[in-house]
């Protein structure tokens, strides 16, 4: 029987938000395992390496050039019996390199159940049935738009930039403030539908706005941000960010003039993630991801349903209806890894302040572990696990093992480990970084199997 390690080549995307040549993470860690039909362009934006067995990019063994779909379809216990028994023969998760050069649409991936209304109606625009929850990880300082934010700060900016208030309507923001005020920190059940409410109102409202409005009143709006610098919105207000919004601002409209995103931005979250820092994000959660390269992991799937900051097409309605509409700080939505209690390190690896650490979000399809061994020899050994695994790694080099079989490992590599093997990792390198996206289904005490 085939030991269950197998190196992969893995296509790269390239679309307008990628970064360019070979400032792209993605493009870099592609040309790493060489391929025929790809080389690193100067001029050319790369956007998103795919690892995994999703079609629309699907991995393929280096050794056989074979799809790892087709391999993982031949052999069901790459998978796991109870893996394929739920998800079918592919991968549960797509884990992928994002390079992020200038901003994402303004989107939120579909729940499972509006996914498949859309793929049967629309199968063009919406390639999958499937919902698509996703963790992003930083592995270079990152920003982004995530989620609504707290209440007051939103009723603070339309309180104190007056294009915002005006694209919005005047009437429909002052009811919005009306409407809100004092019920943020509310845990009455009742209060927080009446400000979902609210806030979906006001957001549907600026949506909906005229495109002749949104780019009359977008020049008002970087107008402001250069005038005022720290003061813009009356300083930012609860948050303090008013110097940042402004620079947002215009960094923006550099990238998107006249558009809606310019003010959508006042609803949601700006996030910024350190290296390491991770946050996760529910199906119908609105996001916007703006600068930096992240590992990601998802759900298999395709949809996205965009609204502003893109040319491609866009589908307002359905995003407007769709969302959760929860507001909250970011903080709250940031990632708290622990330690991962299935992976043993040698002595080595202990006294240089090696580590491995589990990103587990609250769904089966994935979890994801980034180890970094800091000194030359330090070792770490993944327990088995009831499910399969793709690994790359990032920075530095070394080997990975499964039983007799030791491979080379470097930064942009890429490996599938099949269910129930062993995973060893030795560094030949001080600074040799790992991230592993995995799937193994939970037992009957709730907690996921091992073996």
């Amino acid at each position: 029987m085939q030991v269950p390690l197998i190196r992969l080549q893995c296509g790269v995307n390239s679309y307008d938000w990628g970064k360019v040549g070979k400032d792209s993470a993605a493009a870099r860690f592609a040309a790493a395992t060489p391929a025929d039909d790809f080389s690193i362009q100067e001029d050319k934006p790369y956007a998103e390496l795919w690892m995994g067995t999703h079609p629309s990019n699907p991995s393929k063994d280096t050794a056989t050039k074979r799809t790892l779909l087709d391999l993982v379809q031949d052999n069901q216990a790459l998978l796991s019996k109870e893996v394929s028994e739920k998800f079918g023969q592919k991968l549960p998760f797509l884990f992928k390199v994002l390079s992020i050069g200038k901003a994402l649409s303004i989107q939120a991936h579909p729940n499972k159940k509006l996914a498949e209304k859309l793929h049967a109606a629309d199968p063009k625009n919406y390639p999958d049935d499937n919902h698509k929850p996703e963790m992003t990880i930083a592995i270079t300082p990152f920003d982004g738009l995530c989620g609504f934010r707290p209440l007051a700060e939103i009723s603070h900016f339309l309180s104190t930039i007056p294009p915002l208030k005006k694209l919005v309507g005047e009437a429909e923001a002052d009811e919005f403030i009306a409407s809100i005020h004092g019920k943020d920190a509310s845990d009455k059940q009742e209060d927080e539908e009446s400000n979902k409410k609210a806030l979906q109102k006001a957001f549907g409202a600026l949506m909906s706005a005229k495109k002749d409005d949104v780019n009359k009143l977008s020049k008002e709006l970087v107008a402001l941000a250069e005038q005022e610098g720290e003061d813009f919105a009356a300083g930012g207000g609860p948050s303090n960010e008013g110097k940042e919004l402004a620079d947002l601002v215009l960094r923006l409209d550099k990238q998107f003039p006249e558009d809606i995103g310019l003010f959508v931005m006042f609803f949601l979250n700006y996030v910024k993630l350190e290296v390491g820092e991770a946050m996760f994000l529910k199906a119908d959660d609105i996001h916007a991801y703006l600068s930096g390269d992240i590992i990601e992991c998802m759900a298999a799937s395709d949809n996205v349903v965009r609204a502003g900051f893109t040319p491609k097409f866009k589908d307002v309605k359905n995003l407007v209806d769709m969302l959760t509409y929860s507001y909250a700080p970011i903080s709250e939505q940031k990632m708290a890894p622990v330690d991962y209690p299935y992976a043993t390190l040698n002595a080595t690896a202990y006294s240089s302040g090696s580590s491995a650490i589990l990103y587990d979000p609250p769904i089966e399809e994935f979890s994801v572990v980034r180890t970094e061994l800091k000194k030359k020899g330090a070792k770490a050994t993944f327990d088995p696990i009831a499910g399969p695994s793709i690994l790359i790694c990032t920075t530095g080099g070394g080997k990975i093992s499964v039983g007799p079989k030791s491979e080379e490992i470097k930064a942009g590599y890429v490996y599938f480990v099949g269910a129930t093997a062993e995973v060893v990792l030795e560094s030949e390198d001080d600074s040799f970084t790992t991230f592993k996206a995995f799937c193994e289904l939970e037992g009957k005490e709730g907690e996921k199997e091992k073996l």
